[in-house]
């Protein structure tokens, strides 16, 4: 057994004289109480070790345990449904000491799951295909799955039954004759992405329900989005919005260093949120790392890997996951904390050299794959920045630019005339749209790309007319300024306000996303006619159909198609009736 001698102790960093070969990002535990920990430097006298507790009454003379494994968690069917720390630790009565998790409480307990086996005895298995399935009291049907670094031939399957999750199922032979038992879970280094037999280009969208993103700005399935925004703006809300409403399987939300009474309140009534897609509770088919900003720092750095191994995990089960990581600003926070203490020098605001490199480590691990059992499945990465002071230039912001293809900009003054979502749709953009417009169009949205970029060039043209608006007044304004106002305001407040406490304009399909732009496109080409004939903008404003238009997102619900076409009729009576 490797070990090493404490020498130095400063905040979760050790110095210790090692006893034995330790590798490079190697789990260790230290002291009596087990504490976990990771080895960030190996020198010829000397390792450094990174503690993901805390490490109060630490002292020199400590004995440090090595592993002889990459720093892993435990993924298998239990961890579905659950709140765990950084480390995927349970956040539950059985690791919780008071207000606080155990020190060393690194082992999940134990559960029982009905297996159905799916491969005979004697079939030669590659690693990543799938044994069996399991069927949680709750949840939804899983797969259990052969570690990706292990294959072999069949001996001695179970039969159909309820098993531990940490009982062997079957042995696998190798070619060298070894035999490796299997159980429902097993261990995978959160570093390290799992394999794949191809990654996909992504031709499909992941609906969030929210037309500003849907429609303007969407993201393909496997794609990898940003949030940045200043305090207050509503990047948890929004988060919570797109966890609750996208059309992912599962969903992992990683809390990384938000503040604790945000995090356990969004706990509280995550919990009681009903499956709009099954009518049971959504933490059914949510996995939530909870790492709060004064829980240990070291394990708010390592929290956003272990919630995107999660994601890949049930990604290699053929499902569709949307990971929310709120927010990396508080990780790269946590980066430069461990990285002073370890006397790197500084790059840009502080942050180490690396930060650019860590943050692209994690972002590259969105795709859409060809899972190694043959399956398709995809990990889509949406993650929450916090720029101080609102600023995008800062270091975390624009280096997260360079890896994204989404950006969702949340603007405070926005958020603060109480218009959600806060998108603001000048500051945000898209790539994955050209390669979505066929999607549109096949769900019957023939104009998408059309009708989209009409859209934001109107916002555009409205931001330069406010100006002036506001130096010479709007009445003194030429009439077709006018009216590039009032289509924007129309955008703006009948497509791109949703309001999160509306049972009708909650959410959006598709197809009502649809035919709401079609009724858009209708107006802006027939008021033009209207005001080639000499009808003010004015005019125009004060028709009850206009204003009906305007409200058409609070009071035509889903499925109301009929109401959709009658506005449709009703809209081309009356501007075809105006006269000057």
């Amino acid at each position: 057994m490797k070990r090493a001698v404490v020498r130095w102790v400063g905040g979760p960093v050790l110095r210790a004289r090692p006893q034995g070969p330790f590798m490079m990002r190697e789990a260790v535990h230290v002291g009596e109480q087990r504490l976990l920990g990771e080895v960030i430097r190996v020198e010829r006298e000397e390792i450094v070790v990174q503690v993901y507790e805390d490490t109060t009454g630490l002292r020199p003379g400590i004995e440090i345990i090595g592993s002889d494994r990459l720093l892993s968690i435990r993924l298998g069917p239990g961890i579905l449904g659950k709140i765990f720390d950084g480390l995927l630790r349970p956040v539950c009565d059985v690791a919780v000491s008071g207000p606080y998790v155990k020190p060393g409480g690194d082992i999940l307990p134990t559960q029982s799951f009905p297996f159905t086996p799916a491969v005979e005895e004697g079939a030669r298995l590659e690693g990543g295909a799938i044994l069996g399935h399991v069927q949680p009291p709750e949840g939804p049907r899983q797969a259990i799955l052969v570690p990706p670094d292990l294959n072999g031939e069949v001996e001695g399957l179970v039969a159909a039954g309820e098993y531990p999750e940490d009982q062997p199922l079957c042995w696998l032979k190798s070619e060298s004759g070894e035999r490796q038992p299997l159980a429902m879970s097993h261990y995978w280094p959160v570093r390290e992405p799992r394999p794949v037999a191809q990654r996909l280009p992504s031709d499909e969208p992941l609906l969030t329900g929210q037309r500003i993103l849907d429609c303007l700005f969407p993201v393909a399935r496997g794609g990898k989005a940003a949030i940045p925004g200043g305090f207050g703006t509503g990047k948890t809300v929004m988060l919570e919005t797109l966890a609750k409403w996208c059309n992912a399987d599962v969903i992992v939300y990683v809390g990384c260093g938000e503040r604790g009474n945000e995090l356990a309140g969004m706990l509280e009534e995550f919990t009681h949120l009903e499956d709009p897609r099954t009518g049971r509770l959504l933490a059914e088919r949510t996995v939530i790392i909870a790492n709060t900003s004064n829980m240990p720092v070291a394990a708010r750095e390592a929290s956003i890997y272990t919630g995107v191994t999660v994601a890949e995990y049930f990604r290699d089960q053929g499902l569709h996951v949307a990971l929310m990581g709120d927010s990396t600003s508080r990780w790269a926070e946590a980066l430069r904390e461990v990285s002073g203490r370890l006397g790197e020098l500084p790059g840009e605001g502080g942050y180490p050299a690396y930060l650019s490199s860590r943050l692209a480590d994690f972002y590259e691990r969105a795709a859409l794959v060809r899972t190694l059992s043959g399956q398709t499945g995809s990990v889509t990465l949406m993650g929450a920045v916090s720029p101080p002071s609102g600023d995008f230039s800062e270091p975390v912001t624009s280096h997260t630019r360079r890896y994204i293809r989404c950006l969702w900009a949340l603007d405070a003054k926005r958020a603060h005339a109480r218009f959600y979502p806060a998108i603001h749709p000048l500051q945000s953009y898209s790539v994955d749209a050209d390669g979505l417009a066929h999607w549109w169009h096949a769900e019957g949205c023939t104009r998408w790309k059309e009708l989209r970029s009409r859209f934001l060039i109107l916002l555009e043209e409205q931001a330069r007319l406010e100006r002036m608006a506001r130096i010479i007044g709007k009445d003194a304004m030429p009439v077709r300024q006018r009216y590039t106002l009032l289509c924007a305001e129309l955008i703006n407040e009948a497509f791109l306000r949703q309001s999160a406490f509306s049972k009708i304009d909650r959410t959006a399909s598709p197809a009502r996303q649809a035919v709401m732009m079609r009724l858009l496109g209708q107006f802006l080409e027939q008021s033009e006619k209207a005001i080639d004939r000499g009808v003010t903008p004015e005019t125009i404003q004060q028709t009850p159909t206009f204003r009906r238009l305007m409200r058409m997102s609070e009071e035509i619900g889903e499925g109301e198609w009929e109401r959709f076409s009658e506005l449709s009729r009703e809209l081309d009576r009356a501007l075809n009736a105006l006269e000057v």
